[in-house]
């Protein structure tokens, strides 16, 4: 039951996260370029594209169409996690690196209690019931 309710929280949270910084990517699109120009990423071209992602990731997680697409977006979120992560700290803004270092850890959450919940066991997550025999 407590594994059940990790991956909920976890799993809640961290699409919340996402969706919420889609939603102000759409809200103060001039301040998200101009941050990220200073991260020295291609900000117009990388904007739109980062949108879809923050709405898909989660979405391919809680609706769990595939297996295999849903371990892909817990892969994808982790990469974009760790590269936001660094590119912070790169710069010398280690503030703006927390909400991915949130991130990380609601998704290590999320990804390694998620066969407790699903019927379709994830092949790369933990067996949480062959760990309690």
């Amino acid at each position: 039951m407590a594994v059940m309710l990790t991956y909920l929280i976890s799993t809640i949270l961290l699409s919340l996260l996402y969706l919420s910084s889609a939603v102000l990517y759409l809200a103060k699109g001039t301040w998200v370029r101009q941050t990220l120009a200073e991260l020295n990423y291609p900000a117009p071209y990388l904007v739109p594209l980062m949108i879809v992602v923050k709405v898909l990731g989660p979405v391919t997680i809680l609706s769990r169409v595939s297996v295999p697409l849903s371990d892909l977006a817990y892969a994808g979120i982790f990469f974009h996690l760790a590269l936001s992560g660094s590119a912070h700290l790169g710069v010398r803004k280690p503030k703006g690196a927390v909400p991915a270092l949130v991130g990380l850890v609601l998704l290590a959450a999320s990804f390694t209690t998620q066969n407790a919940a699903r019927d379709a066991p994830a092949p790369y997550a933990p067996d949480h019931q062959a760990l309690a025999r």
